[in-house]
Formats: C-alpha cells, sequence, structure tokens
C-alpha cells in the first residue's frame, strides 16, 4: 500500500501534464471536474480542523498541484467546447441550471465569482503570506538562542531542543513556500478570466465561421458553455483560495477552528444579548420585515441563555496562588535548607542605614559594592561573590557589620546626617570622635552641613557610602584567601583553558589536582598578591610539579614567574621602592633556623629573637608611617617564605618580598636594616 501511494503522487502529476496535449472525452471530463470540486472541498475542511499550519505542511506543494490541475482541465473543457460544441454534462448542467440558461447572469455571477477570489481572498492571503514569512525568517534568530537557552538551563534535553529547532526550522520553510505558493492563487485567477475570454471570443469565431451557425444561435451556445465551465473551474479555485487564507491566517491553538470560533464568540453572555436586542429593534422600523429580524434576534437570546460564562481570570490573583503554591512552607526541608546557607560576604546595616542602599531615596551604596567588586576583580584577579545586603532591625542605630562565611568579620557605625572627617586637627568641629575604620586614623563624624567647613580645616572629608564600602574593601582585601572557594577556582580554570588550552592540560589534573591549585592560590593571595595574570602561575607550577608538589615551594615558583609584578603595587608615583632589609648576619642566622612543619617553612627561633626581630620592624614601620611611606621587607628568596609567615602574625601591614621580586625599573630607596637586637636606621 505504501508502495502504491508513493507511486501515484508522481504518476498523477504526470498525468495532469499529459491532459494539457492530449484530448479528453466529455464521460472522462465529467469524472473529473467531479474528483476536482470534491477534492477542492477537502483541502478546505481539512484547513479548518487543523490546529497548526505546520499540521498541514504539505499544503504549498498541494496547492499547486490542484492548481496545475484545475488549468489543465480548463484547457481539455476548452478543447472540447471549441471542437464539439459539448464538454460533458457537469458543464452544461451549470451553464443552464446555475445560471437559469441566462448569459448575463451567468456574467454577472463569474464576474462576481472573480472579483471575490481575485481581489478579496487572493490578494489578502498573498499579503498575509509575504509578511507572516519575513516575520517568521526575522524571529527565527531568537527562537533559536531560545531554545539554547533552555537547554542550557536544563529545562529540555539534547531530543527535545533538536525536535524544537526542527519545528523552527519548519516553520520558516513553511511560510516561506506559502509565500510562492501564494502566487500560484494569483496566477490562477487571472489564468481563468483569459481563458474564459478566449473561450467566449474563439466559440463565437467557430459558431459563424466554421460550422455556419447564426450569430444569434453561437451566442447562445458557445457563452453558456463558457460561462458553466467559468463557474465549474471557479467554484474550487474560490475553495483552494479560502483554504489559502485560512492557513495563512490561521494562529497555533489548543483546538481546530471551528472548537476556537464557537468558543471564542459564545465565551460571553452580554455580547449575544445586546445583538438579539439589536436584531429585535430592527423589527420596530417601518416597512422591513419582522419574521426575519424576529427570529435572528430570538436565536441570538436563545444562544445567550444556553452558553455558560467563563469566569473572569484574575491574573495577578492566579500569579499570587501559584507563587505561594511554588514557596515553600516554614517547616519544609528546602526552606531549612535555604536558612541554613551561609553566605560567603554579607552586609547588614541597622534601620536608620537603609536609604544608603534605597535607590529611590538617593541611595547608592549597592552601586558602589557593584564597582568594588569589579575593582577588586581588576586588581587582585579574584572575583568575589555577590554581597548580600540586608536591614536587621536588632542592631544599635547607625551600625553596620560585614559578616565573612556566616562569621562578624568587622563593624561600624554610620550616623545619618553627617560626613566622616578625617584629620589631626579636628578639636574645632563639633561632632563625634571615632576612628576611621580601615587605617585606625582620627577622625569625627561631623554635621554634613559643616562639610565645606571641615575641608576648609585640612580634613579629608569622606561620605558615609564611601566609609562602608572602603571598610568592607578592606575586609575583602584581608582576607581574599578565604573568599576563594573551589567552584571559583574552577572557573578560572576553565577561562584559561578557553584562551590557553595547553596550559591547563599539562597542569591539571595530570600534575596537580583544583584543591592543591586552590591552595596555592591561597598562598598568594593570602600575601597579597594578584591572580589575574594566571597563565603565568599556571606556566610555573607546571615545570614546579615536576619536581615536588610542596605548596610552599608551589606558591614561590608562582612568585618567582611574576616576578617584580609583585612588588608594582609599592612602587610610588614618582617611582621608587621603599624598603627595609635584614642585616647580613642575621639574614643567615634566620636562613639556618628555616625548619619544614605541617603549617609549611617556619623559623625556629627563640623568644628574645622574636621580639627583637618584631620590635625592630615595628619601629622601622612607624618611622615611615610619619614620613607617609608604605615600605617593604626585602630578603632573599630561601627565607623569604618563613619570614613572611612570622611577620604576617604581628606585623600583617608590612610586606615580605625577596630580592627576585624587586622591580627592575623603580628606584630603591632603603628606610633601614633590620637586625635581630636593635634597627639600624
Amino acid at each position: 500500500m505504501q508502495k502504491l501511494t508513493k507511486a501515484a503522487v508522481p504518476v498523477g502529476v504526470v498525468a495532469i501534464v499529459l491532459m494539457l496535449v492530449v484530448p479528453m472525452p466529455a464521460a472522462v471530463m465529467d469524472l473529473l471536474l467531479g474528483l476536482n470540486i470534491t477534492a477542492s472541498l477537502l483541502i478546505l475542511l481539512v484547513a479548518m480542523q487543523i490546529k497548526r499550519p505546520l499540521d498541514f505542511a504539505v499544503f504549498p506543494s498541494l496547492l499547486l498541484v490542484a492548481t496545475l490541475f484545475r488549468l489543465a482541465l480548463n484547457v481539455s473543457s476548452t478543447r472540447l467546447v471549441l471542437t464539439d460544441g459539448f464538454a460533458g454534462k457537469v458543464i452544461e448542467a451549470f451553464g443552464h441550471f446555475v445560471i437559469s440558461g441566462s448569459l448575463v447572469v451567468g456574467l454577472v455571477i463569474f464576474v462576481i465569482l472573480t472579483i471575490v477570489q481575485f481581489v478579496v481572498i487572493t490578494n489578502g492571503a498573498g499579503r498575509v503570506a509575504e509578511v507572516g514569512a519575513r516575520f517568521t525568517l526575522d524571529a527565527m534568530p531568537g527562537k533559536q538562542m531560545a531554545i539554547d537557552a533552555d537547554l542550557n538551563a536544563g529545562l529540555i534535553n539534547e531530543t527535545q531542543a533538536r525536535r524544537r529547532r526542527q519545528e523552527v526550522t519548519a516553520e520558516a520553510d513553511f511560510y516561506g513556500s506559502m509565500d510562492g505558493a501564494s502566487k500560484f492563487v494569483k496566477g490562477d485567477a487571472i489564468a481563468g478570466i483569459i481563458i474564459t475570454l478566449v473561450n467566449l471570443i474563439g466559440g463565437f469565431a467557430i459558431g459563424i465561421m466554421q460550422r455556419g451557425m447564426a450569430p444569434a444561435d453561437a451566442v447562445q451556445t458557445y457563452s453558456l458553455l463558457t460561462v458553466g465551465d467559468g463557474l465549474v473551474s471557479m467554484i474550487p479555485a474560490l475553495l483552494l483560495s479560502t483554504a489559502t487564507g485560512i492557513i495563512v491566517t490561521r494562529s497555533a491553538t489548543e483546538g481546530d477552528m471551528g472548537s476556537d470560533l464557537i468558543a471564542q464568540l459564545g465565551r460571553f453572555k452580554q455580547p449575544l444579548r445586546i445583538a438579539g436586542g439589536g436584531a429585535l429593534m430592527l423589527c420596530l422600523i417601518p416597512g422591513l420585515p419582522v419574521l426575519p429580524f424576529l427570529l435572528v434576534g430570538g436565536l441570538f437570546f436563545l444562544l445567550a441563555a444556553r452558553i455558560t460564562e467563563a469566569p473572569t481570570a484574575d491574573e495577578d490573583a492566579e500569579a499570587a496562588a501559584a507563587a505561594a503554591e511554588l514557596e515553600p512552607t516554614p517547616d519544609s526541608p528546602e526552606e531549612i535548607a535555604e536558612r541554613m546557607r551561609v553566605d560567603p560576604l554579607e552586609l547588614e546595616v541597622a534601620f536608620d542605614l537603609v536609604d544608603l542602599v534605597d535607590a529611590a531615596r538617593g541611595g547608592d551604596l549597592l552601586d558602589r559594592v557593584k564597582a568594588l567588586r569589579r575593582k577588586v576583580a581588576m586588581d587582585t584577579g579574584l572575583v568575589i561573590p555577590l554581597v548580600r545586603t540586608r536591614d536587621n532591625l536588632d542592631l544599635p542605630a547607625s551600625q553596620y557589620v560585614i559578616w565573612l562565611n556566616g562569621v562578624p568579620a568587622a563593624k561600624g557605625t554610620s550616623p545619618a546626617g553627617t560626613v566622616l572627617a578625617i584629620g589631626d586637627s579636628l578639636d574645632a568641629l563639633p561632632g563625634k570622635a571615632t576612628r576611621e575604620p580601615v587605617f585606625g586614623l582620627p577622625a569625627k563624624w561631623v554635621p554634613v552641613e559643616l562639610q565645606r567647613q571641615a575641608e576648609m580645616s585640612g580634613a579629608t572629608v569622606v561620605d558615609r557610602s564611601s566609609v562602608i564600602t572602603t571598610h568592607l574593601a578592606e575586609v575583602v582585601r584581608q582576607n581574599a584567601a578565604q573568599l576563594l572557594g573551589r567552584e571559583d577556582v574552577r572557573l578560572l580554570v576553565e577561562m584559561v583553558k578557553r584562551s590557553h588550552p595547553v596550559v591547563v592540560e599539562e597542569l591539571t589534573p595530570t600534575l596537580l589536582t583544583l584543591g592543591e591549585v586552590q591552595r596555592v592560590l591561597h598562598g598568594l593571595l593570602e600575601e597579597n598578591v594578584s591572580i589575574r595574570d594566571l597563565v603565568r602561575i599556571f606556566e610555573a607550577l607546571s615545570v614546579r610539579a615536576k619536581v615536588s608538589t610542596d605548596v610552599d615551594g608551589l606558591v614561590e615558583a608562582a612568585r618567582a614567574a611574576l616576578g617584580s609584578a609583585i612588588s608594582h603595587p609599592y612602587v610610588t608615583a614618582d617611582e621608587r621602592l621603599h624598603v627595609l632589609t635584614l642585616e647580613p648576619a642575621f639574614e643567615q642566622r634566620l636562613l639556618e633556623s628555616v625548619r619544614n612543619s605541617d603549617a609549611g617553612l617556619v623559623l625556629a627561633l627563640d623568644a628574645g629573637t622574636v621580639d627583637a626581630l618584631v620590635t625592630s620592624c615595628t619601629g622601622l614601620l612607624a618611622d615611615a608611617d610619619r614620613l607617609g611611606l608604605s615600605p617593604v621587607l626585602v630578603c632573599s628568596p630561601q627565607v623569604r617564605a618563613a619570614l613572611s609567615r612570622l611577620v604576617r602574625q604581628v606585623v600583617p601591614r608590612l610586606p615580605v618580598i625577596s630580592y627576585a621580586e624587586v622591580s627592575r625599573t623603580a628606584q630603591i630607596e632603603s628606610l633601614g636594616v633590620v637586625n635581630g637586637a636593635f634597627a639600624i636606621r
């Protein structure tokens, strides 16, 4: 059966082409004309039953075949009319019964049907098909992106995504084909008019000149046959034009056209009652027949009484109800798990600091926090997590708290209506004395009205949002290593892999695991070393990991690869690097005391030596502070890791770098020499 179906279509198309040149008997013509009318009616009914245009995707090709079939019938019927003066019972019946044997009536009906098909239906369907094809092609990239987004979000699987892509492509192809197929309908209407005119003129000429008929008889005979032939062809053409218009104007719904029509027109009772009342009111106009309008009005009132009006949907209420259903209950595992979740970084503000967060009241704290995240990423290479900001009514007035991994990391105050004035000569200014939260400098909260006066007194004035943002930035800088999680490291590794795949493939997981890479990056961040240059860091780790996977050794290898980039942040604007150095004998003593432990390299020193080292570093650092300078302690690479671990515990503000990490372009300026017993200044 399937093979027969496959062969029937091409055989039928070939037979249609043969009809254009092979004469057809009148009996066969009657059969084919009946088939043409019935097939056109079937196509129209199918077009009304489909739910979406793609359900009848073969329609453009079918329209071409049906149009060609009808034109072939026109040619064959024209041949019979002009040669035999008879084209079968069907055409004869249309010529006598449908138009009542009147040539004028037949011509008028034929012209009206032609105008309806050509001017109204065909032009409208062609325009809709053209616009539909254009809009479908324009929307195709957006639909493809939506499918990819759903696939990446896990809402659909690969099979569903492939099927939806095929539907999008098929829809674009369908509307493109319909744009061309609508031209077939338009051309068919024009061809029908031309064929009818040829039949009229040709039949009149043949009847008089070849058959010797009187002019009146020739006009009567051939005109009736020509008009009958035109009507027989025009009715299927009108059915197909209507089907074309239905197809291209059909929107995708859940039901067929009939169900949607009844459901949507009969959805509300009030319009039916008004329409029925309008029909009854027309009965009151003098001269109009009462019975037709009375029947129509009564029918509408009956329909209004029989239908059940659907309740009006409250979209807001439905959305709220749906959200309430999806929202977990307070005791549900999801809600408990959400409350248990610890955010890496949080900022809590008191009730009177909410204005700093509320953009509607001019608050810009959230925008500054976003800018802070970008700045930290550019400075340190660490993409800090989103800062969860919330208000806490339990906090004292004007207070804020910075939480780190669920633990309070810093607190501060930011009184409303004030600005922070930082400086030494603040006694003349009214306000509350305090300390700048980052560097501990003397400061005072003064009324915002006195900001200009504070600036004129030489103080540095900072607004409340800047105070909180600066404090948050310092907390992030001091705890950058704690904010770098395993998932963050994975994202960084994938970022490098996109641009330098060989570097990553050589390093992990062949030489180092993701956890070991994380420990190395932690070690760098703990000493305020930027990890932006991950390519050089990973290349250095690949070389070092082939020798040893000791974390301190890996960190030192990464620092050696970064080189002068480590000391660059400490170089002043005039290209000077202020350093503290170790007395050579004391440095040798430190080198001899380096020991390996579970925590890494440490210095095995007695308490007196450690105290002398701390005192010496603290004194030199205080001298530098008075000069407004920020020095670094320089030592040999062999002792740097152990010395840095000790200094970070007692003098965290003093960076420790090796000789290899000193900037090659900066001018070195020594601020003193650290000795185990005293400081040489």
